[in-house]
């Protein structure tokens, strides 16, 4: 979503609900929400927000709902809330080589989640077989409890199983800052293994 739609979010959701808590009316309130959510580097807590503006998290958390039924584009992580205008951009994108074992695979997704990381697929580099993908789009515990449990239920068997548990995530996240610490946390899990000669530079 650009500035300009952002802005006319803000004045869709102007003067609907009719609160009236803090220093400013409910419809100068969401638009220095959406004024502080566009300038801030990373994502913003509620409570944060709720503090800046004299009011209660509840009151905040009702101004994002507002905000989002009138088109503004913010969304939620671990870590606080993002605007996210046209889109997730493209360097908020980082691809991981990760290797575990089965009984290890709802950790692993739960470092990326648990810091604001969506796990968008799962791809293996097979030298037979070739390149094989399965979308996931995992972003919470929900989902990774989910996915766990259509696994178990399906009696199917992880794809990573074919390469003896190698494979890559394309993990989307709202900031570089975000990628950094899954990327950190992935490493020291012991996740995190060096691509192979013939996998430099390819677009996975």
């Amino acid at each position: 979503m650009s500035g300009d739609a952002a802005n006319a979010g803000v004045r869709g959701a102007m003067g609907v609900g009719g609160m009236r808590e803090g220093r400013v009316g409910g419809e100068e309130r969401r638009r220095l929400v959406v004024e502080r959510l566009r300038a801030a580097k990373s994502p913003v807590r509620g409570s944060d927000l709720a503090a800046e503006q004299g009011v209660s998290r509840q009151v905040i958390v009702q101004d994002i709902a507002l905000l989002r039924s009138a088109g503004v584009n913010v969304a939620s992580t671990n870590r606080g809330y993002v605007l996210v205008e046209g889109g997730v951009p493209a360097a908020c994108r980082r691809t991981f080589k990760v290797r575990h074992g089965e009984d290890r695979m709802a950790d692993e997704l739960r470092l990326v989640v648990d810091l604001g990381g969506t796990v968008e697929d799962v791809v293996v580099n097979h030298r037979t077989y070739g390149r094989v993908r399965a979308p996931l789009g995992i972003g919470s515990r929900r989902d990774i409890d989910r996915f766990v449990r259509d696994l178990a239920t399906s009696k199917s068997a992880p794809i990573s199983r074919i390469t003896s548990g190698y494979h890559f995530h394309h993990v989307t996240a709202p900031s570089e800052e975000i990628l950094d610490e899954i990327e950190d946390a992935l490493g020291s899990g012991g996740y995190l293994v060096e691509r192979m000669p013939y996998e430099m530079g390819e677009d996975l």
